[in-house]
């Protein structure tokens, strides 16, 4: 017959002798040590001269500052399950690690360390400052690997890289340079976001708005009838207002477009000019316009080429000469609208006025638009590439629905601004000269010498780093074999949340500095986690989870199976202490399970007897078996693993150790040719279950495959491969069995009998296929033969058999018809109170929707319990 496995994927032999299993799984006494025997035999390597086809993945490179945290722990479940799979499957699999220089977290964090000696940066200056990171680094950083560790994650550690080690520093300087003189990097001055904390440039995408309770002012700027009213909610700006705006065709202002209005508190005029910008139905329909502190007030400056006031320094205080001057920005608003309102300016004020504000990322502070000096990268042609490698189908998106919000970022992309004003991070390799001469300089050439010269002293964006990520870790710009061996990376697993940070840019990089070479064939994007009620994890909501408490009490796989289970592609994952238990009880499940198995004799040794030989149950297993490992591998090919996880869950837990497992017992007990069968059958089966669950639970698995089998590491073991052996018969009769089994249970349970007690049972099961499986019926129902005086109290029909049962002297039918009749007119009452309530119509027409619909859903369950205790009554015996 045909299996699931040829003889070059199940193993040669086993052990003559089968080591006893503990009786209880412990998860802390083997994880640590399975983790370094992998790590030591060097199972996670990668070799680029293997002749293997290559599979490789990059790690999303978490922060040197940063702690395991749940998103970690789930994205690394996903990645390790896809990649152990393939190294089982044949691949030379490279899973990459590494850890990113995090800019501004790790300065904040030293910064705050010398703080509390005293000191500041500037103190130490940028060179001794640099090196004290450094010190950091090695001494506290990366406590993540460790902990990435007790995940079980099969990262090639040999390769461990970082974004600021020599070659990946060399990578960042190479793309720099030819970027810069393919007149793809300039410099200029822009509208940035400016975090007045942490005193650097922050990009678009790193900006959080949330709704803060601020203020409206409507302000009257001019005299007399050349006057106009503005509203803002940032009055302190008004100091470095250059215009008021309005729209050419609004009537109310054509004869004040042209002219210059006083601007109160500041002894100057501005002119009013005339903008498509400006809504004319918003408000007045007239704007102020402050070119140096606002992103559309700059557009406005320079098509009417208006000067840019810039009113604070980069702590967000006041510079500008008069009774502000050296005010914080917060201060200088409450005390400019002071001064307006005792001028008689103000002609309304709003408080609170929600509105939108952004803040930094980092730190939370309010951040403020400010124009400033920066190099940017010019993306058009790039984020245009980074769109047509999609569209035309040389990268994937999964799920294909983000594709959309994927090309509505890289089709509307504006310049990147890449400098960061940091001490921390690659600086930027061009030396400004004496009389404003600018050289770039690349890794193998000598900066400029001489006096003036000095080098630019800002860093870059760590995301211009991390964008390299994919060929940088492969030793580019060198030609190396590993480069040539895993580049392109098959896949890019991460979460929705980087498409614009990290995606995107890995995407116009990969594709520039490759020469149109993509740098991955396929995006996987996974959700966020978020607690069991799906709102999400906050310090400040007291809800969020320390993944390494779970793993301390559950064990890891319980943990990785719990977020396999919910990770649906591109949507958020929910997820409770009580799932992660769970997980642990299906971990304990296999144990158990296996631990029988093997006390039973199941072994892996000798051929598989063919078809004809076989039992119904075997075969009917065995053609189930198949069918999962297709649905594994098309669940995993489309990145499914939530539909992964629970098809291997149900069929281990249900059809293999609920009901094949138990199936199996009565022919164990027989003992004979027949159990030997059964054993090997039942070996090859939890051999199979045991490789398909590794990805996802790899330490339960290890210990009880290796043990099973007699075999070094499930690791190397071969993935299993659907081998077309399904028996549609063997599924139909068993699917009777269980058919019967599962109603006769149910009608035992209604009338109260304990799972153990025994009943007199008559069973007719000719025309059916399971009269071979009488014994299992009985053993499994705990149905005695029937005696002298049996008299058929109850009579089952079901799946073609008829089942009779003796009831009689097996429960009190005086008290049992009592209780049954109490919880009838429970039921009723029930019922009759919800049919009045929806039959009210007043109450209908105030009730909430779901208050109705709960009461409809309460009438639908007592009219289902009417029936069901109406039908117990019914087939009590007599009294």
């Amino acid at each position: 017959m045909a299996v699931v496995t040829d003889n070059s994927q199940r193993p040669d032999s086993g052990p003559n002798s089968v080591p006893e299993l503990p009786t209880q799984y412990t998860p802390a006494e083997v994880e640590g040590t399975l983790y370094e025997r992998w790590v030591e035999r060097g199972y996670f390597e990668a070799d680029a001269k293997s002749d293997k086809p290559a599979y490789t993945i990059v790690i999303p490179p978490p922060n040197v500052t940063g702690s395991l945290h749940l998103g970690h722990a789930f994205e690394h479940t996903l990645i390790d399950a896809l990649t152990r799979r393939k190294r089982m499957q044949g691949y030379e699999t490279l899973w990459q690690p590494g850890m990113d220089h995090a800019g501004i977290a790790t300065q904040n964090v030293v910064e705050r360390e010398l703080a509390k000696e005293g000191k500041s940066r500037h103190d130490l200056g940028r060179e001794a400052f640099v090196e004290r990171v450094w010190q950091w680094k090695a001494e506290s950083g990366g406590q993540i690997a460790g902990q990435m560790r007790r995940l079980g994650n099969g990262v090639a550690w040999s390769r461990d890289r970082f974004t600021m080690d020599e070659g990946l520093s060399r990578a960042v300087q190479t793309v720099f340079k030819k970027m810069f003189d393919d007149g793809l990097i300039y410099r200029a001055e822009r509208i940035i976001n400016w975090c007045p904390r942490c005193l650097t440039a922050i990009s678009d995408i790193e900006v959080d708005y949330q709704d803060d309770d601020g203020e409206l002012v409507s302000i009257k700027y001019g005299e007399g009838d050349d006057t106009v009213v503005v509203a803002t909610t940032r009055a302190e700006t008004m100091l470095g207002d250059t215009a008021v705006a309005v729209h050419p065709d609004d009537e109310r202002y054509k004869h004040l477009v042209g002219k210059r209005i006083k601007l109160p508190l500041t002894g100057r005029t501005i002119p009013v000019v005339a903008d498509t910008h400006v809504d004319p139905e918003f408000g007045t329909g007239a704007v102020k316009v402050t070119p140096a502190h606002d992103p559309n007030d700059f557009a406005i400056g320079q098509r009417h080429d208006l000067e840019s006031l810039t009113v604070m320094d980069e702590r967000g205080v006041i510079t500008v000469h008069g009774p502000f001057e050296g005010l914080d920005r917060f201060e200088a608003r409450s005390a400019i609208v002071a001064a307006l309102r005792a001028d008689g300016r103000i002609v309304a004020e709003k408080r609170p006025y929600v509105h939108s504000v952004g803040h930094c990322s980092r730190c939370k502070t309010t951040l403020e638009p400010r124009l400033s000096l920066q190099w940017w990268v010019k993306v058009e042609t790039l984020a245009k590439a980074a769109g047509d490698a999609v569209r035309d189908g040389r990268v994937d998106i999964h799920p294909a629905d983000l594709s959309q919000r994927y090309f509505d970022w890289v089709d509307n992309l504006n310049d990147w601004c890449i400098s960061r004003q940091l001490w921390w991070g690659h600086r930027i390799p061009v030396w400004h000269g004496p009389d404003g001469e600018t050289v770039c300089v690349g890794p193998d050439e000598q900066p400029p010498t001489g006096e003036g010269w000095v080098q630019d002293t800002d860093v870059l964006d760590t995301w211009f780093s991390s964008g390299l990520w994919p060929f940088s870790t492969l030793g580019w710009p060198e030609k190396t074999a590993d480069l040539g061996k895993f580049y392109p990376n098959s896949a890019m697993v991460t979460g929705y949340d980087l498409m614009f940070f990290w995606v995107a840019r890995m995407m116009m990089f990969g594709l520039y500095a490759m020469d149109g070479e993509i740098p991955f064939r396929t995006i996987a994007f996974h959700g966020m986690v978020r607690d069991e009620h799906g709102k999400k994890m906050s310090k400040s909501f007291g809800n969020t989870v320390n993944p390494l408490d779970w793993m301390d009490k559950y064990g890891s796989d319980a943990l990785r199976f719990t977020l396999a289970r919910g990770a649906n592609p591109g949507t958020d994952v929910p997820i409770g202490e009580d799932w992660v238990q769970a997980s642990r009880n299906f971990a304990n499940k296999i144990w158990n399970a296996t631990r029988f198995a093997m006390m039973n004799g199941a072994t892996i040794e000798g051929e598989l007897p063919p078809a004809e030989q076989l039992s119904a149950t075997d075969r009917w297993i065995l053609s189930r078996l198949n069918t999962v490992v297709a649905e594994a591998d098309a669940y995993y090919d489309d990145y499914q693993f939530a539909k992964l996880a629970d098809a291997l869950y149900h069929f281990a837990w249900d059809e293999v150790f609920d009901w094949y497992v138990e199936l199996s017992k009565t022919t164990f007990m027989a003992g004979g040719d027949a159990a030997k069968v059964s054993a090997r059958v039942l070996g090859e089966v939890l051999d199979v279950t045991l490789r398909l669950l590794h990805p996802i639970v790899p330490f339960v698995t290890e210990t009880l495959w290796t043990t099973l089998t007699g075999r070094e590491s499930v690791v190397i073991a071969d993935w299993p491969a659907d081998s077309g052996f399904r028996d549609a018969a063997a599924e139909a009769e068993i699917e009777s069995l269980q058919q019967v089994i599962t109603e006769v249970r149910r009608f035992r349970s209604d009338q109260g009998l304990q799972p153990g007690q025994k009943v007199p049972a008559r069973l007719d099961l000719s025309g059916t296929q399971l009269a071979a499986h009488e014994a299992a019926i009985r053993q499994l129902l705990r149905l005695q033969p029937e005696g002298d005086g049996f008299s058929a109290t109850a009579t089952l029909p079901v799946a073609g058999a008829t089942v009779a049962l003796d009831l009689s002297g097996t429960i009190d039918v005086a008290a049992e018809r009592k209780r049954l009749a109490k919880d009838l007119a429970a039921a009723e009452k029930e019922k009759a109170q919800a049919e009045a309530k929806l039959g009210n119509e007043a109450f209908l027409a105030k009730a909430p929707d779901n208050v109705v619909e709960k009461i409809r859903t309460r009438l639908a369950k007592a009219e289902g319990d009417i029936v069901r205790l109406q039908n117990q009554i019914d087939n009590l015996p007599p009294a």
